[in-house]
């Protein structure tokens, strides 16, 4: 363990374990390393679900079930299905449902939207990949050590976020909320692209340190 971190492998990859909201979640090599940043995601998520409603919620490229997992858990009654192209992150995330004894979270293999297909519902988030191929910042940290296809995403790290924006209004509910992690210099690019995808509400929320972390939108008329 010693000369694996020494390698400068992650910590939580050497425990196997990392906190994220009030879970305590397996992850892998297989999974991104749930941030603190992404809780903001979280706290504007149940911001939009009624406690006592029994609304359909989506993640998108679940990977440890970090953001279902805690939707769920704060939202018992909503019915919260995560998607993931890698059945390895999905087997992780499902041990992680059982871990926290989560039980209203089902789990689909496939790419992004693909494996919700005729559905549509009241909440859709994703923390996508959003790094842009060749980032510096890919050879350092951890990031080293993530697996790579859930880290970056085309020139300048927006490739999955339109796809996902573009397929997001047919599966939406009206009035519907959008939530989508970013990076920090990308807020202005994603809010144009909600908006020029008829998303209404459009706005940035930042992170604990002031930079723009979380862009949402709901679905008009």
């Amino acid at each position: 363990l010693m000369a694996r971190r020494q390698a400068g492998e992650p910590v939580a990859y050497l425990t196997g374990t990392q906190g994220f909201w009030t879970l305590e979640l397996e992850v892998s090599p297989a999974t991104l390393i749930p941030r603190p940043e992404t809780e903001l995601l979280v706290e504007l998520a149940l911001a939009r679900v009624p406690v006592d409603t029994g609304l359909r919620i989506a993640d998108l490229g679940t990977g440890s079930g970090a953001i279902a997992l805690a939707l769920a858990k704060e939202r018992p009654r909503a019915a919260v299905i995560a998607t993931d192209a890698s059945a390895a992150a999905l087997d992780v995330a499902r041990r992680n449902a059982t871990r926290n004894r989560i039980a209203t979270v089902e789990f689909r293999e496939g790419d992004w939207l693909a494996p919700l297909a005729g559905e549509t519902f009241d909440l859709i988030a994703s923390n996508p990949p959003y790094i842009a191929e060749g980032d510096p910042h890919l050879g350092e940290g951890d990031l080293r050590f993530e697996p790579p296809t859930a880290l970056s995403s085309g020139a300048d790290g927006l490739d999955a976020i339109h796809n996902i924006v573009r397929d997001a209004p047919a599966h939406l509910a009206t009035g519907g909320w959008w939530l989508l992690e970013h990076g920090w210099d990308q807020g202005e690019a994603v809010r144009a692209l909600l908006e020029a995808a008829g998303f209404i509400d459009v706005e940035t929320a930042q992170d604990l340190e002031g930079r723009d972390r979380v862009t949402l939108g709901r679905k008009g008329l």
